[in-house]
């Protein structure tokens, strides 16, 4: 066997004897037992480990220890070993090749502490390299132009490897950086959330809305989250803007009181069972009927309201009906609307109609509406 080349002998003596080495291993094998081919193998390992060393300690100084280097080297070496084919050509061209292989790719997946695109930490490389060298020629930095000419790429390929270098070592967030150790670079970022505190409250608020009627969640979702006017509300919603006033100051009376409570209040207006909480009750006292309503009369509950006045004015032997509003705080068009129908209705079936105990502002709609000759005194 040739023997072992010197750190000092020339490459070509060194490249002879591998390339021989490596000859005659492969000539060895030829009818050698498994346990001949194992050691002819160990031996020509052994023999090629300088080489390997060699080419490992030409990455050092990049931010890996020169041992770590040397396992990768010797893993590319028992590689080009084991898929050695001596008529495919030189044994030493082809372990450069795959022990260069293994170090850079061991730089690409095993060293980058941020990842970062295969070809941009390629790219990076070959950044560093050029700028080493071209340092050296210029005696000075060289420019971002010149980085590209030399690589043959665009200068914004050349800023961005020149910035994923930095996700090579990234810093340490436990980085002192006072002398005495007591500050680390991880205290200097980030600060208080002052958000934080409210989370609690949003998540309250949030859980709070789902328990509102859905007239109001989407008043206050307009108002608040969609910048939109009173106005523009009781247009949308075809109510008038007074009436949009007071359902905003409703609801949010209620979310207040409801933050503040461990139970939340009873919903205003609306009834246990959840259905709008306008009561409708009558009595009769012979032919003349009371129908004493309590709570808002608006769209969503004006419907109702109709159809017990019709059956009210219809019913057998009424000769009177009295719709008592003492308890009614507002009364919207669709609530004209229904005590229209009923004035109608009365006067077809020839049954006296009126109303009574409306509040001042209920009785001015009322009476701009056409209804002031149902008014009656309490």
């Amino acid at each position: 066997m040739p023997s072992r080349g010197q750190v000092g002998e020339p490459a070509e003596s060194m490249l002879e004897d591998l390339d021989a080495a490596a000859l005659a291993y492969a000539e060895r094998l030829d009818g050698a037992t498994p346990a001949e081919a194992e050691a002819s193998r160990e031996r020509l390992i052994r023999f090629c480990l300088p080489f390997a060393g060699r080419l490992a300690r030409r990455y050092r100084g990049r931010g890996e220890h020169l041992e770590d280097l040397e396992q990768v080297a010797r893993l590319g070496l028992v590689k080009s070993i084991d898929r050695y084919d001596p008529e495919r050509g030189s044994f030493t061209a082809y372990a450069v090749i795959t022990i260069s292989g293994e170090l850079k790719r061991h730089f690409r997946d095993r060293t980058w502490g941020v990842h970062v695109p295969r070809r941009v930490q390629d790219l990076s490389l070959e950044v560093g390299h050029a700028s080493m060298l071209l340092t050296g020629t210029l005696a000075r930095n060289p420019t971002t132009g010149e980085l590209a000419d030399r690589l043959g790429v665009s200068e914004e390929a050349v800023r961005e490897a020149v910035e994923s270098a930095a996700g090579y070592s990234p810093a340490s967030l436990n980085a002192p950086v006072a002398e005495d150790g007591a500050m680390e670079f991880g205290d200097l970022l980030g600060g208080l959330d002052t958000e934080l505190e409210s989370v609690t409250d949003k998540l309250t608020v949030t859980d709070l809305l789902l328990r509102m009627p859905a007239r109001e969640r989407r008043m206050l979702a307009m108002r608040f989250y969609g910048n939109r006017t009173q106005a523009e509300i009781a247009e949308e919603l075809g109510i008038s803007q007074m009436h949009v006033s007071r359902l905003l100051s409703r609801a949010l009376t209620w979310l207040r009181e409801a933050m503040l409570s461990d139970n939340p209040p009873h919903w205003e207006g609306e009834s246990r069972a959840g259905r709008p909480g306008m009561q409708v009750a009558v009595t009769r006292e012979g032919g003349a009927l009371a129908v004493r309503v309590r709570g808002e009369v608006d769209r969503d509950t004006a419907e109702r309201l109709r159809v017990g006045l019709r059956h009210a004015i219809n019913g057998a032997g009424v000769r009177s009906v009295l719709v008592d509003l003492t308890a009614v705080p507002l009364v919207d068009a669709a609530g004209v609307s229904v005590l229209l129908d009923a004035v109608q209705t009365a006067a077809a079936a020839r049954v006296e109609f009126g109303v009574t105990g409306a509040q001042p502002y209920v009785a001015r709609i009322l009476a701009v509406s056409g209804l002031a000759g149902v008014l009656r005194r309490a």
